[in-house]
């Protein structure tokens, strides 16, 4: 069979041709045409016109092409199923929906960015998702920290926290340059690595660990961290006008509901209405 579809695939488009190759017909020829074409193309070419406007296969209600074509050919492999939701959320930019959403939009659009040519861009997309449905089949419950035995331990040492009381002792001098390793992470990658912290301040981890919260507010580090990021988030909301979608990744977290939670939790306010007493704030300021 032949599909026919606009030109410059990034989610759908790609998606589709994957899910057809490999589950409806694996001879299956995609063509990509101007989108104020593919009609004519179509019945000029013989082929099966998609994800376009008041065709067969396309978006019903808040579902994509791909959750389609799961529906008209009975597909019920279970990893497909785990793909359909990052799929469409990112092809309707709704990354609530999975939080592998924002990843895989951001991955296509780059990967369009750099490759020009239509049938060469689906020839690489088609490598994303043999890599995505291989994660759901056999690791969708795995975690990147089960393979990571620094990155595992930095969060082990650092969510067990702790009983001891702040020390009277005079404040190490590890103690600064740690909070500006922390500083520096949280404004740009949020990764830590507790073998690098280790060797940059040229401490024991397990020493590290222990006396961590004597000198960070009787905090623990993911405490911490967050903490910080919240601090961030306020100043962002208060002095730019990112939107908060945009200051919620900006501050290191995956979604936006995730950082709704945990900034209510340390301000008592939800983003929106911390955002309105700012503006408003700052306005009865003004007038004053």
């Amino acid at each position: 069979m032949k599909w026919i579809t606009r030109e410059r695939p990034k989610i759908d488009r790609i998606a589709c041709p994957w899910l057809i190759k490999k589950f409806v017909d694996h001879d299956a020829e995609f063509i990509f045409v101007p989108f104020d074409t593919v009609l004519t193309k179509a019945k000029e070419l013989d082929a099966i016109p998609f994800d376009i406007p008041n065709v067969e296969f396309t978006h019903y209600n808040e579902e994509c092409t791909f959750d389609y074509i799961i529906k008209k050919y009975k597909i019920d492999d279970p990893a497909v199923l785990i793909m359909s939701k990052i799929v469409r959320g990112a092809d309707t930019d709704r990354h609530d929906i999975a939080k592998e959403s924002a990843g895989l939009w951001a991955i296509s659009a780059g990967l369009s960015h750099n490759i020009t040519d239509d049938s060469e861009l689906l020839k690489n997309g088609m490598l994303i998702y043999d890599a995505l449905y291989s994660w759901a089949t056999h690791l969708y419950q795995q975690k990147h920290l089960q393979n990571s035995p620094f990155e595992s331990l930095l969060h082990e040492v650092y969510n067990k926290f702790l009983s001891e009381k702040k020390s009277n002792k005079k404040t190490p001098s590890w103690v600064k340059d740690l909070k500006e390793i922390i500083q520096d992470q949280i404004d740009t990658q949020f990764a830590f690595d507790l073998k690098k912290i280790s060797s940059d301040l040229e401490l024991n981890p397990s020493y590290l660990s222990r006396e961590f919260s004597k000198y960070f507010e009787d905090l623990n580090f993911g405490e911490y961290v967050r903490k910080l990021r919240i601090e961030k988030a306020i100043n962002l909301i208060q002095n730019s006008t990112y939107t908060l979608t945009e200051i919620a990744y900006m501050t290191g977290f995956s979604d936006q509901s995730h950082f709704t939670r945990i900034f209510k939790l340390h301000t008592g306010k939800n983003p929106s209405s911390y955002r309105k007493n700012a503006l408003k704030s700052n306005s009865d300021t003004k007038r004053k």
